[in-house]
């Protein structure tokens, strides 16, 4: 039985931050998918009743092989995925360990400066992920 055209595909991830271990300067993590060759932020569908916040962490862990710890939820991001409506909530989280292995699912991942990230996405609708997380670091 397939699911319903108008069941939101939920899902959730994180905009992924450390300090630089060269110079202190913020950097973000973007991962490259090779399936649709793109640069996004490490996320992913939820397993069957799984809180958003705990999916948004395993799929870091998972695409990027870092621990991390959860900040402050970011906005929702919406968009049509395969004919059907798609929610990912995302959340800032800090790195705190780990280290990537690539994968048939995720084979590079970048830790970048702000801009650089704002310009590398793929998608235009996860750019402004890169302001919330700016205006979350600023007030904390």
């Amino acid at each position: 039985m397939s699911p319903a055209k108008d069941t939101v595909v939920r899902a959730s991830g994180c905009v992924l931050w450390r300090r630089s271990p060269v110079d202190g300067t913020l950097e973000v993590c973007l991962v490259h998918r090779p399936k649709y060759d793109d640069w996004s932020w490490p996320k992913g569908k939820l397993k069957r009743g799984e809180d958003p916040l705990a999916g948004a962490l395993r799929e870091v862990e998972e695409e990027t092989g870092h621990t991390a710890v959860p900040g402050a939820e970011l906005r929702a991001v919406r968009y049509m995925a395969g004919g059907r409506p798609k929610r990912v909530r995302y959340w800032a989280a800090e790195a705190t360990g780990g280290r990537f292995t690539p994968s048939s699912e995720v084979d590079r991942v970048l830790w970048l400066s702000p801009a650089a990230a704002r310009s590398r996405l793929t998608q235009y609708r996860d750019r402004d992920l890169v302001d919330d997380l700016l205006a979350t670091l600023r007030h904390a």
